[in-house]
């Protein structure tokens, strides 16, 4: 099983982006994900951008991912 976590992009400078991971910014690789701009949301495996979402879904799943951190 692997897990992806949502954050949103901060800067890019091409083949790198910063995201924020609810304030934790971190320099990942986005050359997975063609037509990304500031303010997307990606999820991001391994240090890879593998998927953009809206923001809706973002949330979603850092409420999910909030939740299972509390059991």
């Amino acid at each position: 099983m692997c897990l992806a976590i949502p954050g949103k992009v901060e800067s890019i400078d091409y083949p790198f982006a910063v995201v924020s991971f609810k304030g934790t910014k971190k320099k990942i690789r986005i050359d997975l994900i063609d037509d990304l701009k500031v303010g997307d949301y990606v999820l991001v495996h391994v240090g890879f951008a593998i998927q953009k979402v809206d923001e809706a879904e973002a949330k979603r799943i850092q409420d999910l991912i909030s939740k299972i951190v509390e059991l």
